[in-house]
């Protein structure tokens, strides 16, 4: 009781106690201890024994409709400026092909990604992409600029590499990353949508256990929902801007993001900063191997590479990369995020 007093007294009902325990890495073991079955009677009785502090509400006012909706609106356009951005730039690089010259087009393509970049940005510093602090660390945005990166020429770097280039002109692959740049709204919505449901599961349930049970189906359908929204969207764009690179490795790169933010946004960015991070390595670990593979002697490094690049072409290596990297975070975030304690934070 005198640990954890402040906890007690601010707290509205006995579950912000328990989520509050559970942060502090109490379990079910150590309450029986204090002679409780679980963290959650433990909870009750520290809600019962320590005083709440007098003078203060004890829960803030909620917001007003009107607020909430133009909260909304706010962070909804802003997540639509990064779609609308590389669309607008893919529609006047269609429409003046052939009129502008090379450095036209370099000039028409640079600023549509410089506000595309300006406009996640800004999407990710509100909203419920927002993560706490507002800024992601330097490994986690290095990684994501590799992982879009390789999108638009990964495909490209592995063709030349396999043909002893480089030689020719890079085919590169942007209606992948026009795909999830439209994506950007889905995924903020999505995200809302979690939150705004596990925090109505949290006042409502009796029991930690009761909570992550409910909260686990939220999450599978969530990245479910995500996951359908997204390949929508990337073959709406391929159906548009035309045909190249991989829609499953867009897709799963897309599931790895969103996972990636869902865990940043509720206090886990370590685990989404290695998951990105893993992801990155194997990507670039394809083409190191395949050079690695010509040396005298050192062929069989390459073998495993090329048997993936037979069975499934190059967009192969980025849809393990991120496939694998998407599915270690969703195991992850499934036991992370059904802790209540993951949810208390406005």
């Amino acid at each position: 009781m005198h640990r954890h007093r402040d906890l007690c007294q601010r707290a509205v009902d006995p579950l912000e106690i328990a989520a509050g325990l559970e942060a502090h890495g109490i379990t079910d073991r150590t309450a029986a201890r204090y002679r409780h079955r679980d963290v959650f009677s433990l909870a009750e009785e520290l809600y019962a024994r320590v005083p709440a502090v007098t003078g203060e509400p004890a829960s803030a006012a909620p917001p007003a409709p009107v607020r909430d909706i133009e909260t909304r609106a706010v962070w909804s356009l802003l997540a639509l400026l990064p779609g609308a951005a590389c669309t607008a730039t893919a529609v006047v690089l269609k429409l003046t092909e052939g009129a502008l010259g090379g450095g036209g087009r370099l000039t028409v393509t640079l600023v549509g990604a410089l506000v595309a970049l300006l406009g996640l940005g800004l999407c990710l510093r509100s909203g419920p992409l927002r993560a706490p602090g507002g800024r992601s660390s330097a490994a986690a945005t290095l990684s994501v600029g590799w992982l879009l990166g390789y999108v638009l020429y990964g495909q490209a770097l592995l063709d030349q590499v396999l043909s002893g280039g480089p030689e020719g002109p890079w085919a590169l692959t942007p209606a992948p990353l026009l795909g999830l740049a439209l994506a950007v709204a889905p995924a903020a919505w999505c995200a809302h949508l979690f939150a705004v449901h596990a925090h109505r599961r949290l006042t409502g349930s009796r029991a930690l256990e009761e909570f992550a049970a409910g909260v686990r189906p939220l999450l599978f359908g969530t990245v479910a929902l995500f996951l359908c929204v997204l390949s929508g969207l990337l073959r709406l764009a391929e159906l548009g801007y035309g045909g190249g690179g991989s829609l499953v490795a867009a897709a799963a790169l897309g599931v790895l993001l969103l996972l990636a933010r869902l865990l940043t946004v509720h206090g886990f960015p370590e685990p989404a900063t290695t998951g990105l991070a893993a992801a990155c390595a194997v990507e670039a670990a394809a083409p190191a191997l395949i050079l690695a593979g010509r040396l005298p002697g050192l062929h069989v490094l390459a073998r495993p590479v090329d048997a993936v690049i037979d069975a499934g072409g190059t967009g192969a290596v980025p849809a393990i990369a991120c496939g694998a990297a998407a599915l270690g975070l969703l195991i992850h975030a499934t036991v992370a995020l059904s802790r209540a304690s993951a949810h208390t934070t406005a």
